[in-house]
């Protein structure tokens, strides 16, 4: 690959998904620059970088999944480690971007983690910061550095035209607060969409109700989301279809957090298929829960093909236009 603006391209990975950093060093047809990455007794981490990085452009891969605190401090740590080491550019990629959540104070004396989050990364030492589908889109401000947010819509909508999912089809948001991303993805595919609203019930319990708006008897339902965590509200919404007489359901996500009891919500849900990516490791005794249902799909020659672009300075955005 041609040098680029800041110097020799160079792939660094944490040790949440190095599985994911190799299809991305697949697809640019280099190597994963070698790490060494240490916990102590004390649970102090400790990074060295195994080959020198002085003047090249560097992209370092690592989702904040399991265990989240330390793969945040690990990304931090590291970092400082490439900067230290006189790195050209630093571009920290960051798949799922947790603390997504708490994007804003809804409530008395609450943190804006999302947004201390960004500062942390931006104060470290990184230069760029490179993700999949945030929580929310206003993250994005958060941040001072140049930020590129990605969408596996499309790898969704490949994968909908493919199988053949669009007869009798319908898109569902499985709340209100995912309708916009539901919105986008019916438009994609020229198919209605459904909203399942829900409210907490009047005496204040727990139990939630629903109301649908939309048409979905006799239909396959696609329903989306940005991630699942425990599977309460997917899993919830699909029984609800079900209900409503729908003849199939297909649930798109692209952070498959899978945090217990998901993986044994979604295998006893009415599910048919449930369509995720590798944005996150899924670990095999959960991917076998699940069963047959689930199945993945790889984010790596789309993060691939952005830090190509990224590093010859070439357009992001039109990618989608071609």
């Amino acid at each position: 690959m041609s040098e680029g603006l800041y110097g020799e391209l160079a792939v660094v990975s944490g040790s949440c998904h190095p599985q994911l950093a190799e299809e991305i060093c697949d697809y640019l047809r280099i190597r994963p620059t070698p790490m060494r990455i240490t916990k102590f007794p004390n649970e102090n981490i400790f990074v060295q970088i195994k080959k020198s990085v002085r003047g090249k452009d560097v992209f370092l891969i690592q989702p904040f999944g399991r265990p989240v605190n330390d793969m945040v401090m690990e990304l931090l740590i590291t970092i400082d480690a490439l900067h230290r080491d006189s790195a050209g550019r630093i571009t920290a990629v960051i798949p799922y971007y947790a603390y997504g959540r708490t994007d804003k104070k809804d409530q008395p004396r609450v943190p804006i983690t999302a947004r201390l989050l960004a500062d942390m990364i931006t104060v470290a030492g990184a230069d760029r910061f490179l993700t999949i589908d945030l929580h929310a889109g206003q993250i994005q401000g958060f941040f001072t550095i140049p930020t590129d947010e990605l969408t596996a819509q499309y790898l969704f909508i490949d994968y909908v035209r493919a199988n053949k999912l669009t007869e009798q089809a319908v898109v569902v948001s499985p709340d209100v607060g995912a309708m916009r991303r539901a919105r986008n993805f019916a438009h994609a595919l020229n198919l209605p969409l459904a909203i399942i609203e829900k409210r907490r019930s009047l005496d204040g319990s727990k139990t939630e109700m629903y109301n649908l708006i939309g048409e979905v008897e006799g239909m396959r339902c696609l329903l989306i989301d940005d991630e699942i965590d425990t599977a309460g509200t997917i899993t919830q919404a699909a029984h609800f279809l079900k209900t409503a007489n729908a003849t199939d359901i297909t649930v798109f996500a692209t952070h498959a957090v899978f945090s217990d009891p998901a993986a044994e919500r979604l295998g006893d849900a009415p599910i048919d298929r449930l369509v995720v990516t590798n944005t996150l490791p899924i670990p095999p005794e959960k991917r076998a829960r699940i069963g047959d249902k689930l199945e993945i799909l790889s984010v790596g020659p789309l993060l691939g093909e952005t830090i190509r672009r990224i590093h010859l300075g070439v357009s992001v955005g039109a990618m989608f236009q071609e």
